[in-house]
């Protein structure tokens, strides 16, 4: 009994752990497109129509904030999502109100680590379509 106790103790569960995390992310994408609805298949006209008329800008955003909540729901961590939402426009006052919390909470919560992620040579340009909201916050 000991020698099992022992193993239980010492084994490297690092690889179970990752399998977990891939299956929950796994399961999160297929839940919001339960939720959210699957978009156009790329390179078909309705798809081309999407990024014409901003539909697929949306669709990411709304497909992500669904992500967040069910993360957060779920006590996964949400910092790839909170990081995508950032890159895609997504402003901290929208990010807080997925997270059911306030734009300082939020942003006290993943900030820096966004931002070490997006400006990681500290130059201050964070590109793309990134709000500008950072400022507001500091």
């Amino acid at each position: 009994m000991a020698l099992l106790i022992e193993k239980a103790m010492t084994v490297d569960v690092s690889a179970a752990a990752q399998t977990i995390l891939d299956a929950a992310t796994d399961e999160v994408t297929r839940q919001v497109r339960k939720l959210i609805g699957e978009g156009p298949l790329p390179g078909t006209p309705e798809w081309e129509a999407e990024a014409k008329d901003g539909t697929a800008t949306d669709r990411q955003l709304a497909h992500d904030l669904t992500s967040l909540r069910i993360e957060l729901s779920a006590s996964l961590d949400p910092l790839p999502t909170v990081i995508s939402l950032r890159r895609i426009g997504a402003t901290w006052e929208l990010i807080a109100r997925a997270a059911g919390v306030s734009r300082q909470a939020a942003h006290d919560r993943w900030g820096r680590k966004v931002l070490a992620i997006l400006d990681r040579y500290g130059s201050g340009e964070l590109g793309g379509p990134v709000a500008n909201d950072e400022a507001d916050l500091t």
